[in-house]
């Protein structure tokens, strides 16, 4: 390889000679005098020369890059090009040197000179040259920038863990690319992180370290590590945290009447995830598996996840119902329950109650009362109606004030004795068979 670079640098020597070599001749003749002078700028206008500069260029991995080199009045000169970092000859004028395929040529009315490099590598990172043949040469350099998306070292990356509760846990990240990427820590479900007393959405850094963990903290965990070059990257970190079942009950004391369907319900939290179940006042299980429906009992627990929600439903009480119902939780750590107390409470009453209203007075004027041996009577039924209250009481306020309604001076023929009886009796017709009675007994004294 070093022969073949070697060859190519004498070849490179030998071109450039010929038109050096004139050049001095040249410069020689006519040396010295104000002529020479202007013979050599005139000279100098038909040689060649960059028409503009070489551009830097940024590249990512994997993908094309192409390097201009533009030239004028280039003539009989030649181009090449050179990467400057390893000194390596890569193409003379129209032919290709290196024996890295990759590499190309092309150029264009024999002004644009294009470079190719295909499938760019990291190596391909750096300097390089656009030569011309002239004594002195002439040169332009341009940079190529080689970009790289970030990527995670599995190797260096934490797995997912499996903890205690209020132990400490750390978290490391380690991620390659170019630039250097740049690493954050977030929650997958977009809650904030509790770090160490703070509730926070990201944490920089390649290291999480959390102090004291607890159950909240449970949950996936992404790295993320970014450079500016896409597309950004993240593994997914799993922390689970071990803790004993803990229970809490939103009602510890039920009521129910005979007949009714009624729900007790249970919150337990545990990781591992705990077997949950129902035992009776008498300690029968009467569930042991996460859903069972039956005739008298039903039994649900949904998880959600280191949380579960338990349920049983009792369908149709009857006296044997009533009692205490324990709710369990068990892991591998320990166990816990809780007990929710079942108490008979009456049935709901559906009587109705008749409001009572008066009649109001009729616009006589006139002094309404009634006779001593009305008020006598009066008084007798309402101790003989007084087991019919509601009934019997409702009906005699409206004899009474149909009596006071009525007066001597608006039936001036009738004794105020015989309009009381009278009444008295056309009242009983549609009472019940107690009131009727008390009718006849009050006519029998009368």
């Amino acid at each position: 390889m070093m022969r073949r670079q070697l060859h190519w640098c004498v070849a490179l020597v030998l071109l450039a000679a010929a038109p050096a070599a004139l050049g001095r001749h040249s410069r020689e003749v006519k040396k010295g005098g104000r002529g020479g002078a202007v013979e050599e700028l005139a000279n100098e206008m038909h040689m060649p020369r960059f028409a503009e500069s070489i551009p830097n260029i940024t590249v990512t991995i994997g993908k094309d890059a192409v390097i201009a080199c533009v030239v004028d009045n280039l003539k009989n000169y030649k181009v090449a090009w050179v990467r400057v970092d390893t000194q390596t000859i890569l193409s003379i004028h129209h032919n290709v040197i290196t024996q890295n395929p990759r590499i190309s040529l092309s150029h264009n009315d024999h002004r644009s000179w294009y470079l190719h490099i295909n499938d760019v590598h990291e190596a391909d990172r750096g300097w390089y040259m656009c030569q011309i043949n002239t004594d002195p040469m002439r040169s332009r350099v341009g940079y190529v920038q080689v970009v790289v998306p970030p990527s995670i070292i599995d190797k260096e990356t934490s797995s997912d863990m499996v903890v205690r509760e209020n132990s400490n846990v750390s978290m490391a990240c380690k991620a390659e690319g170019y630039p250097e990427p740049y690493i954050m820590w977030r929650r997958e479900d977009g809650e904030d992180i509790n770090y160490n007393g703070n509730e926070v959405s990201v944490v920089d850094g390649e290291l999480l370290y959390i102090t004291r963990v607890s159950r909240l903290h449970m949950g996936a965990y992404l790295c993320i590590a970014s450079n500016g070059v896409p597309p950004s990257i993240s593994k997914r970190v799993l922390l689970r945290v071990q803790f004993p079942p803990m229970l809490t009950i939103p009602n510890q004391l039920e009521g129910a009447y005979m007949g009714q369907d009624v729900v007790l319900e249970c919150h337990t939290e545990a990781y591992p995830s705990s077997i949950n179940y129902w035992t009776t006042e008498r300690g029968d299980m009467i569930v042991s598996a996460l859903h069972v429906s039956g005739d008298k009992y039903e039994a649900v627990s949904t998880d959600d996840g280191y949380k579960k929600y338990m349920m049983l439903k009792i369908r149709n009480i009857s006296r044997k119902d009533f009692g205490s119902y324990k709710c369990v939780a068990k892991n591998s750590l320990g166990e816990t329950d809780g007990l929710i107390k079942l108490d008979e409470i009456p049935v709901p009453s559906t009587t109705s109650t008749t409001s009572t209203t008066s009649q109001p007075a009729s616009a006589g004027g006139k002094k309404r009362g009634r006779s001593k041996h009305s008020k006598q009577r009066h008084k007798h039924n309402e101790v003989v109606g007084a087991a019919n209250k509601d009934f019997t009481t409702n009906r005699w306020d409206r004899g009474e004030s149909n009596w006071d309604d009525m007066g001597q001076d608006e039936n001036p023929d009738i004794p105020s004795e015989g309009l009381a009886m009278e009444d008295d009796c056309a009242l009983s017709r549609g009472a019940p068979l107690l009131l009727a009675s008390s009718c006849l007994l009050v006519l029998w004294f009368q």
